[in-house]
Order: structure tokens, then sequence, then C-alpha cells
């Protein structure tokens, strides 16, 4: 199949960018379809660089992009959730 490569098993990112009219919301979902089946051991966050290189470089309007740019600065700043140091103590 064209298009596969190590961090692209499933070709996703290689027809996501290839789908005239695709959403932001369907990136999204590709996006997460993409990041689920990344194989074992790879850092999501290299994997994004390299997949914004191979395809999103050339596109950078693409709503992909978007989406990959979006999922690294979100990496870069993570979020605390909460957990028992938030809870109020008496």
């Amino acid at each position: 199949m064209q298009g596969v490569t190590e961090l692209d098993p499933k070709a996703l990112m290689y027809e996501a960018y290839r789908i005239e009219g695709i959403s932001g919301s369907q990136c999204r979902s590709i996006f997460l379809d993409w990041a689920l089946s990344l194989p074992a051991g790879h850092d999501s966050r290299d994997a994004i660089r390299e997949i914004i290189a191979q395809y999103g470089a050339a596109q950078p309007e693409h709503p992909m992009s978007l989406v990959l740019t979006q999922g690294l600065e979100e990496m870069a700043q993570p979020k605390r959730r909460g957990g028992w140091r938030s809870r109020p103590r008496d």
C-alpha cells in the first residue's frame, strides 16, 4: 500500500493529506486513530514532528497540519487534571 511507513503503518496520515475538503474534526479523529496505532516504543512527539516534516511542510494550512501542530503544543504544556492534591483539605 502506498504511503505505509513505520510511523504511519495504516497510511492514515498519507490518506488524510490527500482527502479534498477534510474537516478539522475528521482530522482529529484520524489523528487519534494514528496515535493509537503507533508502534510501541516510539516517542509520540518525535513521530508527530516526522509526520509534519513528511507531509505537513508542503501543506502548512491543511487541517491535519493544524491538528498535528496543536498536538505538539499540548504535549509541551501538560495540564494538571486534579487528583488528591487539588482537592480542598480541612
